[in-house]
């Protein structure tokens, strides 16, 4: 019992160096992958807008993590961006703000600690779940309008047993990045994040087109017009999306976060490498 308490009194020091928080931020971008999104990568381009966030890493020791972070991203897609005549006709677009709260682990593949500057660079690998926020939009007679109420789809009428979706759904973040530590207390980073989500309805284009007839009486112009805006008139049931495939949304840009670690030891490189000579990598 001695034995053990004495190891434990001479370990604490340094699971106490291991174990730390950080408070840190990103700035970056974001872009989708659905049923406006276009296939080829450049005008997909197009489609890029920023994103930023927030995040609270506790860090276990050198190689496991676990993050708590909030982010917030703009998608948008549009047909006029497709590579095929037939996507452009159907002349769908839209834009939505993403709002996600995640909770993640990660995986430093050479470790990483900041404390003396040990190890001050690492690629890690992350994975974890997250609960998010849309509300696609699309824009007609100058302004911005919500979908999902209209149900272009024919998603909550009387003759239809597929209700509205849901704003509010899961997601499965992963991804990779880079981080380096500046000195103790402040570390950089570069990170890209995919997250699978499991709707389809992130741009509101999912299936097919619905009775037109029965859309005008029970939800009025507005929603006919943002239904079909391709000019031609459609049979209900021919394809308007592709049913197959759920949606997925990105994240990602470069972080910069604060360690929270009371060392005594908050300093540079030239002064840790006089104290304790090169750093490992």
């Amino acid at each position: 019992m001695k034995r053990i308490l004495l190891i434990l009194i001479v370990a604490l020091p340094f699971a106490a160096q291991a174990q730390h928080f950080e408070l840190g931020a990103m700035v970056g971008i974001s872009n989708y992958q659905g049923d406006l999104a276009p296939e080829s990568l450049g005008p997909k381009f197009k489609q890029t807008h920023a994103s930023f966030g927030g995040f609270l890493r506790y860090n276990i020791n050198n190689y496991v993590a676990a993050r708590f972070n909030v982010f917030y991203g703009t998608i948008s897609g549009d047909d006029a961006n497709a590579a095929t005549q037939e996507r452009r006709d159907r002349n769908l677009s839209y834009k939505s703000g993403v709002l996600e709260f995640g909770v993640t682990g990660e995986f430093n593949i050479l470790g990483y600690q900041p404390y003396n500057l040990e190890r001050v660079f690492s690629p890690y690998l992350f994975a974890g779940v997250a609960l998010f926020r849309h509300n696609p939009k699309a824009f007609i007679d100058g302004a911005w309008v919500e979908l999902q109420p209209l149900g272009t789809e024919g998603q909550g009428l009387a003759s239809s047993s597929e209700p509205l979706y849901n704003l509010t759904q899961f997601a499965i973040p992963f991804g990779a990045g880079v981080k380096y530590a500046i000195n103790d207390a402040w570390n950089v980073g570069l990170e890209v994040g995919m997250r699978a989500t499991f709707t389809d309805y992130l741009d509101d284009v999912s299936t097919n087109y619905p009775d037109a007839a029965a859309l005008l009486a029970e939800r009025g112009e507005l929603a006919v017009a943002l239904s079909n805006r391709s000019g031609v008139a459609r049979e209900p049931g021919d394809g308007r999306g592709d049913p197959a495939r759920n949606d997925w949304y990105f994240m990602g840009g470069i972080t910069i976060s604060y360690n929270f670690m009371d060392n005594g030891l908050v300093g540079f490189r030239s002064k840790n490498r006089r104290r304790n000579g090169c750093q490992t990598f």
